[in-house]
C-alpha cells in the first residue's frame, strides 16, 4: 500500500480504471465525487470511433447511484413505463398479455453514456488506449498501451467488457465460451403506434424469443434465435469467441436473410414488419463464463479488480449486467473511502469488497443459463 511514513493512505493515490462504456465512467465519476483527484479513465476505442449499444435495464439500486452523481432520471430515461408485457404466440397470433412490472427504468446505452462522459472533468478521460499488458514498476502497477505508452498506478480498476483484457491477464483460467444463440438487435426510426411498455414476443417453438421498446426517436428491437458457432462465423465474419459484438459493417447479407426469414414465419406481421424495414442492425453472441472466485489480485505492492462484464459476463435476460456494474464500482468508491479518509487497510477493504459482491456476481452467472433453459434458447 502507498503510505506515508505515519501509516495513512497517500492523499494522491493514483488509480486507473480500463474501460469507457458505461461501468468505467460510472467508476471515474464515483472515485471523483469521493475526493480522490488521481483518477485516469483508459478506452481503447479512438474518440472519433463509433460506438453504441442497445436498450439497458437499471433497477433501483443502480439509478440511485446514478442520482448521488448528479444525473437527473430525465436526462437518460425518456419512457417512464414499468410495465413488461408478455405474449405467448401461436402461428403468428399474439395471445392474451401478462403484465408485470418491473423494479427499474429501461434506458439505452446512447443516452446513458453521454450523461456519464459529459461530466467527466477534462483529462481524465484517454480515448485510443488499447490496453496490452500489466507488470510493475518500483513496485507499482504499470500499464502498457499498443501505442507504445505505459501509465503507472496504485491501483487498476478494469471496466472493460466481456472481452475484457483485465480478466486475460488476472484471472486466464475462466474464458469465454458460445451459449448457442445470438442476440440480433435493430433500432428503426419507425415508431410503432401505440408502442410505451417493454414488449416480449414468444412464438410456439422453443428458441427464440422477440422484445421491442420505444426509444427517442423511434423503436428497439432484439430477436433471439438460435446459431451455431459456423452459423455465427457466416453471420458476422468472425467466430464468437473472437467478435462477441458484430457492428454494422459485420452484418452479413446471410445474417439480414436469415432475421428476416424467421420474422416472416414466427413473428405476428407488425413486428415482422418492423424488423424487416430496419436498415441498420448489429448482432452479440450470447456467451457464459465460469463463476469468478475473486474480484481483487495484488500486482507489486498495488492492487488490480475486475468489475461488472469484465469479471462476469451475465446472460442478457438476467437484466443485471448494467446494475452489478454499477453496484460494483459504488461499493469499490465506499471501500476505497474508507482507506482514504480513515487509514483503512487497503487489502482488507478489498477484501471485504469482494466478500460483499461476489456472491451476487456468481449468482447472475449461473441465472442466465437457467433463464435460456426456460424458453428453450441455446438448447
Amino acid at each position: 500500500m502507498n503510505t506515508h511514513p505515519t501509516g495513512h493512505p497517500h492523499p494522491s493515490m493514483r488509480i486507473a480504471v480500463v474501460g469507457g462504456s458505461l461501468t468505467g465512467p460510472t467508476t471515474a465519476l464515483l472515485l471523483l465525487h469521493a475526493g480522490f483527484t488521481n483518477v485516469a479513465l483508459y478506452e481503447a476505442v479512438p474518440a472519433s470511433a463509433p460506438l453504441g449499444g442497445g436498450l439497458i435495464g437499471l433497477e433501483h439500486s443502480a439509478l440511485d447511484v446514478l442520482d448521488q452523481l448528479g444525473i437527473p432520471q430525465d436526462e437518460f430515461v425518456h419512457y417512464s413505463s414499468e410495465a413488461v408485457v408478455e405474449f405467448a404466440v401461436h402461428q403468428r397470433r399474439p395471445g392474451a398479455e401478462h403484465r408485470r412490472l418491473y423494479a427499474g427504468r429501461n434506458t439505452t446505452w446512447s443516452l446513458l453514456h453521454p450523461a456519464l462522459t459529459r461530466r467527466l472533468p477534462s483529462g481524465v478521460l484517454h480515448t485510443g488506449k488499447r490496453l496490452t499488458g500489466l507488470d510493475t514498476a518500483y513496485g507499482r502497477p504499470l500499464l502498457h498501451f499498443a501505442d507504445g505508452d505505459t501509465a503507472t498506478a496504485d491501483l487498476v480498476v478494469f471496466a472493460d467488457g466481456r472481452a475484457s483484457t483485465g480478466r486475460r491477464l488476472l484471472d486466464p483460467d475462466r474464458q469465454l465460451h458460445y451459449a448457442g444463440y445470438v442476440a440480433h438487435r435493430g433500432q428503426t426510426d419507425t415508431i410503432m403506434s401505440g408502442l410505451a411498455d417493454f414488449l416480449r414476443f414468444e412464438p410456439d417453438r422453443s428458441g427464440m424469443q422477440f422484445n421491442v421498446a420505444p426509444i427517442p426517436g423511434g423503436t428497439d428491437w432484439t430477436f433471439y434465435l438460435g446459431a451455431t458457432a459456423a452459423q455465427y462465423t457466416d453471420f458476422f465474419g468472425a467466430a464468437p469467441t473472437r467478435r462477441v459484438f458484430a457492428l454494422p459493417q459485420h452484418v452479413t447479407g446471410t445474417a439480414r436473410a436469415a432475421v428476416d426469414d424467421s420474422a416472416q414465419r414466427f413473428l405476428p406481421e407488425e413486428q415482422a414488419a418492423l424488423v424487416h424495414a430496419t436498415g441498420t442492425r448489429m448482432g452479440a453472441a450470447v456467451m457464459d463464463i465460469d463463476p469468478p472466485t475473486r474480484m481483487a489480485w495484488p500486482v507489486g505492492d498495488g492492487h488490480a479488480v475486475l468489475i461488472g462484464d469484465a469479471l462476469a459476463p451475465v446472460r442478457p435476460h438476467t437484466a443485471r449486467g448494467a446494475n452489478n456494474g454499477i453496484e460494483q464500482a459504488a461499493g469499490l468508491a465506499a471501500a476505497l473511502t474508507q482507506h482514504r479518509k480513515y487509514g483503512a487497510d487497503l487489502s482488507t477493504a478489498l477484501h471485504g469488497w469482494q466478500h460483499r459482491h461476489l456472491p451476487a456476481a456468481v449468482a447472475a452467472v449461473e441465472l442466465g443459463p437457467a433463464l435460456a433453459r426456460q424458453h428453450g434458447l441455446g438448447a
